[in-house]
């Protein structure tokens, strides 16, 4: 559709300004131009870095000017000749193209529709008015999958991601901000965690292994309709933040299994400094050393098994008793005792979080 939106611009630009007009896309393909006899011309001069470019730049008898709606140029605009005056030209027309491709895809492109849902930036009663004038489909199940990349590569992210998930009538490549893309996928209403799992596996493993580009996702819940979309996307976002702080070894987040971290991530910080100071009315938490903690994590990694956990450890058990013990003096909390273990498992994951400070959604 880009390339009758853009022809039918150049057409019209084609008796105001006398000069050869046209746009080139991705490919080094000519989609549009003045001279109609050239449009599907490859360009020999336009290359993948010609796209990278964000001022006008002349070659040969010809100026160029990237313009797109995206982080990166989508098309190459170039006017004949290489004066000040070819310069203006470039740069008005880029303006004024990239423009109407942006309005043109705020009205009829299903991608920038989705966005908009996820993000919140359509009224709610204007949701099923705008699907049945796109013709979307409204009755299949989605979910949507937040890929953050934590460190950024010249390789575009998004593109791998769309180049992955080729269906565009189907699965919606969002790009959200300069480390963030989501994914939205329609799946089967039935569809089992463990296959979205191994879904964002696939992501994670094909964005490190060959594109060298680290990553982690966040799940949120399969949701019917389009409307409920905008909670997915806030779930998947919540499950990469408590998973920055619970699971910090985690590159896979779903909001499904953040069980006990998702309550303690909707706590207010004030309630979690309160509760912390009456469990720990004897002594602080921060009075454990590094080995003490250490030895609780074995303990509750193991079920509260004591042979076993001292077996792990490498310690005799009336060690890991004596070590309990401590603990107990301290705090006041046995954690052979279940109900004592929990409490100080929960503290554990309060003080995690309010170290954190995460962001909230």
């Amino acid at each position: 559709m880009s390339n009758r939106l853009f022809q039918g611009v150049v057409h019209q630009m084609r008796d105001a300004i006398d000069r050869t007009i046209g746009v080139i896309d991705e490919t080094s393909a000519i989609i549009a131009c003045s001279d109609l006899g050239r449009v599907g011309e490859i360009s020999n001069v336009i290359n993948a870095e010609s796209f990278s470019a964000t001022d006008t730049f002349v070659s040969g008898d010809y100026t160029y000017k990237p313009f797109g709606s995206r982080p990166h140029a989508e098309y190459i605009l170039f006017v004949s000749g290489n004066d000040e005056q070819a310069e203006k030209f470039a740069s008005l027309l880029a303006v004024s193209l990239s423009s109407i491709k942006q309005y043109y895809d705020e009205k009829y492109d299903r991608g920038n529709f989705v966005k908009n849902i996820i993000l919140d930036n359509i009224l709610p009663g204007d949701i099923y008015l705008k699907a049945r004038e796109l013709h979307f489909n409204n009755d299949v199940s989605r979910v949507v999958l937040l890929i953050r990349v934590s460190t950024r590569t010249d390789i575009s992210t998004f593109d791998i991601v769309q180049n992955l998930f080729p269906d565009k009538a189907k699965d919606f490549v969002i790009n959200i901000n300069e480390n963030d893309i989501a994914l939205v996928k329609e799946v089967k209403s039935n569809i089992d965690s463990t296959n979205l799992e191994k879904l964002a596996r696939s992501i994670v493993d094909t964005l490190g292994s060959e594109f060298y580009t680290p990553a982690t996702v966040g799940i949120g819940t399969v949701v019917e309709g389009i409307k409920d979309l905008a909670r997915s996307f806030k779930e998947a976002q919540v499950a990469l933040e408590v998973g920055k702080v619970f699971d910090t070894e985690k590159t896979i987040c779903s909001y499904d299994n953040l069980g006990i971290a998702r309550l303690i991530y909707q706590l207010p910080t004030t309630l979690c400094e309160m509760f912390l100071r009456e469990i720990f009315k004897k002594s602080s938490i921060d009075a454990l050393d590094q080995e003490t903690l250490f030895t609780i994590q074995r303990f509750f990694e193991n079920n509260l098994n004591v042979s076993e956990t001292s077996r792990k450890l490498f310690v005799h058990r009336n060690t890991l008793v004596y070590r309990l013990e401590k603990i107990k003096r301290l705090t006041g909390l046995d954690l052979r005792e279940f109900d004592d273990a929990i409490v100080f498992k929960v503290a554990l994951m309060v003080k995690k979080y309010l170290q954190a400070n995460p962001v909230k959604y």
